[in-house]
């Protein structure tokens, strides 16, 4: 629905705070002479300049050399623009000043970069606003990628960065502050990374470059390289650039996963509250008070080696007295608040990580008067991980608690655990990605003196990515154990040799899975500008059509799979009736007496699967390609789709005046935008499964007015108000109910009725420059937004949700009857809702970039630092505070730098405090939720160019994360550690040069 009446009332708003200064007064004057027809004064002839959208200083000639020229460059765009920009230049033809878009952004104030597992940046947020809230752009064209990360579901609108070579990019800015020629869609802020064009790099030459990765952690090396070649004919009129990259990267992770933490589901019986003896204490009672429930000590003691050997009594019952004599100084009401891992498993990564990468430009400029431009990009990944974790079975296990000892906040921290058992989890991920874009276009001057500009492009994209997951899960014999929790990471001491394959391990309670994972992106869009007058002086008109399609579908054939390798089909082919459990029979294609020869030592104290041989032997590529479409991948997102359409209209005025004889530079604007809106996905009714559409649409008004003061010499004040907004999670809006894990504990439900995100944004800052790449640099920004979305999360009997017990997987039945059974299990329901509440985003900002060369040349440091308080307004305040996460309250990160003619040394460190990570409710605890530790990263970049030899080769030399940093989370208490990774040191030698 329109909801233009929102224009008035904000637009008072910022009115309101505008007039809280003196140059806010003095700006509404110039606003008044600006409405009486005094905004275009002046007429001058424009050389050609950027596309349309890019406010920031576009440089002619783009051969910058060396870190310093890159950040004098960026000192002289931030000068240079009305508005709150930063941009980020390239050292050297092919030289970003990192090797990930992702990581030159974090150097910006206000950006938070987000790393996957493997210690690499994949997508950055801005002020305050996860990254779904930031618009990413190439030439001013919509991206949209296909790819995940190695722990990410990428279920929104987030851009992967690190499918992108950094050689192809000479300018990257981030716009802080809106104009109303720029794409909306970004809340937080709009990312628009330019590629190189022949005429940026004038001449004819070949840039190549060449460098070898190291890891500490997978111990191998990983070449990649680089070549572009640029010509221009003589005349200045044509210009071809192509470029071409390759890598053959290697991955290594060491880590720790829980999966979240849980505590025991006890009966009435071991509880000792005089219920029913077989029922459950209901949630709040003693032995239930935070929920969860994910663990269930047996009624009686069982009959195997791990309780006999303990000195346990087979068939002893389990109740309250049993509980508190083998665990002196616990309650039961205490034993049923203990806190322990779901599933505590050490994990390891290797693989590849493969990526070639084309850029092709052209340009022609047939007279002064047009200039017609095409650029592609096409590139390309394939990813491989091969995934093993050993686990201890928390989740719907059955340990036997013995001298068990807690915290205060019911975390054990030490025990002895009877009826245990691991198993092993061995995944094997191959990941394909492509990507490829088309933006061609076209600017035209007209009149006498060229003061009538009109700029046209279009653009089209399409991204594509296919995923296997074929998983294998076996498991140990029962065991005792002794487990301690020191804080850092659980450990435990069995008299297992978890190494060995013929330990006895077997496939009762095991499975394997045949999961794929199918997503295709697309956009395209047309915009057109015409500009009335110079350009720092004009009048702007312009309309924009853009499409955005996405599509992710989940495929399993995992029962059939099962079937043939540990449950056992007939000799016609055909399933037994009744269906026989994964227990590896003699009918099973691996059955449990060959098991172990399917096993083998792994390099990291556990066994591994010989996966290649397994798969060969059991058929797997045929259940791969024959995948029924599922409801969701397993990556814990939904099989569906959306399809937007958009149309934008927009008035733009851009001028300048003076006031008290100094330069004030203005904008201001509206953008008036259209969406409609299809969203797709499979739902069963009525025992049939079919997709179902929902279509939507509505539109909105975003005002924008910023301004520039130089007040001094080398002093800018600037402010800006706005109103900006991000369209929803099409994920969230799904129309079906999906389970996200096996335990079948969670579950997603989709709300077609969310609408976006309108946030209302004004900023006040100022920047002193000191001469050269110098400036010091404060702003302060607040940011309010409506509509602003929370997990609304209930615990709901599972026959509610209207799936059909059967269609469960197996192990979700056995799950559920673990817990009661479908009449009597309980399912933690998430559903995204807007807010009856406004989130307040206050914060500030500060830079310094300071050349030293007064203490010795060539010398010099920069350092930003960031710092948010996030607070929520409104009926929902409460319920939406629990759900704002991912931001980091505060963040930093400071380089020092040193070069001159020939040598370069560039040391930098990031760092990163924790945030919140997640919403309230997690595994049904709803007190928990899972929180990241501060983080710091230090980097070393080196280099030394040989003057006297052709092609000036220079040789670099980086290391990054020095100090081996780990990536790490907990659940609820410090001491609940959730995930760690280490992913080591990685070391980088090159050579590059032209000629």
């Amino acid at each position: 629905m329109p909801r233009t009446h929102h224009l008035k009332r904000e637009g008072s708003t910022v009115n309101k705070k505008l007039c809280k200064t003196e140059l806010s007064r003095a700006l509404g004057a110039l606003c008044l002479a600006l409405a009486a027809g005094s905004a275009i004064a002046q007429e001058q002839t424009t050389a050609p300049a950027a596309p349309a959208g890019d406010q920031a200083t576009e440089l002619d000639t783009v051969t910058v050399r060396g870190f310093r020229q890159s950040l004098q460059y960026s000192t002289e765009a931030k000068r240079d623009s009305t508005g709150f920009t930063d941009s980020i230049f390239a050292e050297d033809i092919g030289k970003f000043p990192d090797t990930n878009i992702a990581e030159s952004l974090a150097r910006i104030p206000g950006i938070q970069l987000n790393r996957d597992v493997n210690g690499e940046g994949l997508n950055i947020a801005i002020r305050g606003l996860p990254n779904s809230f930031t618009k990413t752009l190439i030439n001013g064209g919509s991206v949209a990628t296909a790819s995940i990360g190695l722990d990410a579901t990428n279920q929104n609108r987030e851009v992967d960065l690190n499918l992108f070579p950094t050689e192809f990019f000479n300018q990257v800015t981030v716009y802080k502050s809106p104009t109303a020629s720029l794409p909306e869609g970004g809340a937080s802020g709009v990312v628009n990374m330019r590629n190189m064009r022949p005429f940026d790099v004038a001449g004819n030459h070949v840039t190549y470059s060449l460098q070898a990765d190291y890891n500490d952690v997978s111990d191998k090396t990983s070449p990649r390289g680089s070549v572009i070649a640029n010509w221009t004919n003589d005349e200045g009129t044509f210009g071809a650039l192509v470029g071409l990259t390759s890598s053959r990267g290697k991955i290594g992770v060491e880590g720790y996963e829980t999966i979240g933490w849980t505590n025991p589901n006890l009966t009435n019986a071991q509880c000792g509250n005089g219920g029913t003896a077989g029922g459950f204490p209901a949630l709040g009672q003693p032995c239930n008070v935070t929920g969860g429930n994910g663990w269930r000590i047996p009624d009686v003691v069982p009959n195997n080696a791990s309780t006999i050997a303990a000195g346990l009594v087979p068939g002893q019952a389990i109740d309250a007295a049993w509980l508190e004599a083998h665990n002196p100084g616990l309650s039961t009401e205490q034993i049923g608040e203990a806190l322990m891992p779901r599933l505590g498993r050490p994990v390891h990564m290797s693989g590849d990580r493969d990526r070639d990468g084309f850029l092709g430009s052209f340009e022609w400029r047939p007279s002064d008067s047009m200039h017609f431009w095409v650029d592609t990009l096409y590139t390309k990944a394939r990813r491989t991980n091969s995934r093993v974790d050993m686990n201890l079975v928390g989740r719907n296990g059955g340990m036997i608690p013995l001298d068990m000892q807690l915290d205060e906040n019911n975390v054990v921290t030490s025990a002895t655990f009877s009826n245990a058992q691991f198993f092993l989890e061995h995944r094997e991920y191959i990941e394909d990605v492509q990507y490829w874009q088309v933006t061609p276009g076209a600017t035209f001057w007209f009149g006498a003196d060229q003061n009538v500009k009109l700029d046209v492009q279009a653009n089209t994209s399409r991204s594509w990515m296919f995923r296997e997951s074929p998983t294998i899960l076996v498991n140990s014999p029962f065991t005792t154990l002794d487990y301690t929790n020191g804080g850092d990471i659980p450990t435990w001491n069995t008299a297992l040799d978890l190494n060995d394959p013929n330990l006895g391990w077997t496939w009762a309670g095991g499975r394997v899975n045949v999961q794929n994972e199918k997503r295709v992106t697309e956009t395209s869009g047309f915009r057109a500008d015409l500009q009335l007058g110079e350009d720092r002086r004009n009048l702007k008109f312009g309309v924009a059509w853009d499409k955005n399609e996405r599509r992710i579908q989940g495929f399993d054939n995992s029962g059939a799979w099962e079937n043939l390798v540990c449950r056992g089909l007939n000799p016609d082919g055909s399933v037994p009736d009744p269906r026989p459990a994964c227990s590896g029979g003699p009918l099973a294609a691996v059955p449990n007496s060959a098991l172990a020869g399917y096993l083998r030592p792994g390099p990291y104290g556990f066994i591994v699967v010989d996966a290649d041989r397994f798969k060969n032997d059991t058929d797997y590529a045929f259940y791969r390609d024959n995948a029924p479409e599922s409801g969701g991948p397993n990556t814990g997102g939904s099989t569906g789709g959306f399809d937007e359409e958009t149309f934008a209209a927009y008035m733009e005025v851009n001028g300048e005046s003076e006031i008290w004889n100094r330069n004030l530079r203005f904008n201001f604007g509206a953008r008036y935008v259209e969406t409609d809106q299809n969203v797709a996905g499979p739902v069963t009714i009525g025992g049939v499964r079919q997709w179902q559409s929902l279509k939507g649409d509505y539109s909105e008004w975003l005002p924008s007015f910023s301004a520039a003061w130089d007040v001094a010499d080398n002093v800018v004040l600037r402010m800006s108000g706005s109103r900006t907004m991000t369209r929803p999670n099409p994920s969230s809006m799904l129309p079906a109910t999906t389970f996200t894990d096996q335990s079948a504990q969670v579950a997603n439900q989709g709300n077609p009725d969310l609408t976006p995100y309108i946030s209302t944004n004004f900023d006040l800052g100022g920047e002193w420059y000191t001469g050269g790449e110098g400036f010091v640099g404060l702003t302060l920004f607040n940011k309010r937004v409506e509509g602003y979305t929370f997990q609304g999360v209930t615990t709901r009997p599972f026959l509610s949700l209207g799936i059909p017990f059967e269609d469960l997987t197996d192990t979700q039945q056995v799950a559920l009857n673990n817990r009661g059974g479908p009449d009597v299990a309980t399912v933690n329901v998430n559903q995204q809702v807007n807010a009856d509440a406004e989130l307040e985003i206050r914060g500030w900002e500060a830079i310094w970039v300071q050349p030293l060369s007064f203490v010795l040349e060539g010398l010099g440091f920069m350092a930003n630092y960031t710092d948010l308080d996030i607070k929520t307004l409104g009926k929902d305040a409460q319920a939406l505070s629990g759900n704002v996460y991912g931001v980091a309250p505060s963040l930093w990160n400071a380089t020092t730098y040193w070069e001159n003619e020939v040598a370069s040394v560039r040391l930098s460190y990031t760092w990163t405090e924790g945030a919140t990570g997640t919403g309230p409710n997690q595994q049904g605890i709803p007190f928990a939720q899972i929180y990241g530790e501060d983080r710091g990263q230090l980097d070393l970049s080196a280099s030394y160019t040989l003057k006297n030899i052709r092609s000036q080769p220079q040789l670099t030399f980086n290391v990054l994360n020095i100090t081996g940093e780990e990536r790490r989370s907990y659940f609820a208490y410090p001491n609940a550690v959730n995930d760690m990774y280490d992913p080591g040191t990685t070391f980088t030698v090159g050579i590059r040069g032209t000629f």
